[in-house]
């Protein structure tokens, strides 16, 4: 007979992935053992273990349950019967808004993806690519001529989200402005951009003059 969860499972399950990334993103992966993390979740090592088997799954947890929560929460938001303009900020605002109590999620998948095997990275990858998918099909919409003949639309997307993405490092709530400003900010930045990308015609795809070979620092 299988082993009956306990009603409290999945809420002491989240209090250790909340705890854990906390240690995990001020100590780093390889320096936060499960002893430590079990110490600072303030449980037992055992009981750790009965959630996680080792390292490995906790980790991919904590960015599993993190990029889930942000895909619904961003699908949830998005409204198609708005204007592009306003859906896209509406998804600038959603992630921001997101971001706001997951600084530690952020930081641990930035540094310790890496450590998870191609299988795992995989299906955090997927997540992150129906979350850019989302955003790539509002921007489009704003000016299709980003996806002729000389496609644009990802490094356009990719950049929305490299400006979104390191808000981490400087943004404060107590600062002057707030995140709502903030998305307002980022969305009309983004799209004076968009706005102004014409449909040009192909180039050739002949190495740029600045290639990697001159990146020497010499």
């Amino acid at each position: 007979m299988a082993r009956t969860r306990a009603l409290d499972y999945d809420d002491k399950r989240l209090a250790i992935l909340r705890q854990s990334a906390g240690v995990i993103a001020d100590r780093g992966v390889e320096r936060a053992s499960m002893s430590l993390i079990a110490l600072k979740c303030g449980v037992s090592k055992a009981l750790l273990y009965h959630y996680y088997t080792n390292k490995e799954e906790l980790v991919f947890d904590i960015l599993y349950s993190y990029l889930e929560s942000l895909e619904a929460s961003v699908a949830a938001a998005d409204d198609p019967t708005l204007a592009p303009t306003q859906r896209l900020h509406r998804l600038v605002y959603t992630t921001l808004h997101h971001y706001r109590d997951s600084d530690e999620q952020h930081q641990v998948q930035l540094d310790a993806i890496r450590t998870l095997p191609p299988d795992r990275v995989e299906a955090l990858r997927e997540i992150e690519r129906s979350i850019v998918r989302r955003f790539s099909g509002v921007i489009a919409a704003v000016n299709p001529a980003l996806n002729h003949n000389r496609p644009q639309l990802m490094p356009v997307t990719m950049s929305l989200f490299g400006m979104m993405n390191w808000v981490y490092m400087w943004f404060r709530e107590d600062g002057p402005m707030s995140r709502e400003t903030l998305a307002d900010l980022i969305t009309r930045m983004l799209l004076d951009g968009v706005r102004s990308f014409q449909d040009l015609p192909a180039v050739d795809q002949s190495p740029p003059v600045f290639s990697r070979s001159t990146n020497s620092g010499s």
